[in-house]
């Protein structure tokens, strides 16, 4: 390959990183062309990149750049799982890929808005619940007090609806 071509391809690769929200590196040792390629089409769908480069031109991408250096994980073959936007879905798709091949591809390390995580901390994110539901919890746990202070309000309310009937009461009595 000539330097002209490795130029371009660091050149992609650090404009691709520079531009995500968060990346992953993968091992996908012992992951079949065909597996591969499922994974790509899967992330794909989940509106994520999947780039297989060269270790050395990874590297060199990464150092222009004002990223965490992850550049010790580059050994063997990497993969790198570029999401633009959401951290969370990528992780799903490989923790769910994974579990599906035999632990494959193994997560080495990545990077999340800016900041080193480790593959313990990328497998908690896959955890986490979509979106829409930790939105959805949110909501009601913003809702459950402003109900209860409108309970005791209306409470309050009727109460002294209640002691200004019996003192009318009495004032007639």
């Amino acid at each position: 390959m000539k330097v002209s071509e490795k130029q371009a391809i660091v050149d992609e690769l650090q404009q691709k990183l520079n531009g995500a929200n968060a990346f992953y590196l993968t091992d996908f040792t012992g992951l079949t062309v065909k597996k591969v390629t499922d994974l790509r089409r899967r992330l794909r769908n989940a509106g994520v990149e999947y780039v297989v480069v060269k270790n050395t031109l990874a590297e060199r991408a990464l150092q222009g750049t004002d990223l965490p250096d992850v550049a010790k994980f580059f050994k063997g073959p990497t993969g790198v799982v570029i999401a633009p936007a959401d951290p969370v879905a990528s992780a799903k798709v490989l923790a769910d890929f994974a579990k599906e091949n035999d632990n494959k591809p193994a997560i080495k390390a990545g990077i999340v808005e800016r900041k080193a995580v480790t593959a313990a901390q990328i497998d908690a994110l896959a955890k986490l619940p979509p979106r829409e539901v930790l939105l959805a919890q949110l909501a009601g746990a913003l809702e459950a007090p402003m109900a209860q202070l409108a309970y005791v309000m209306q409470a309050k309310l009727y109460e002294m609806a209640g002691l200004l009937e019996a003192l009318r009461e009495q004032k007639q009595g």
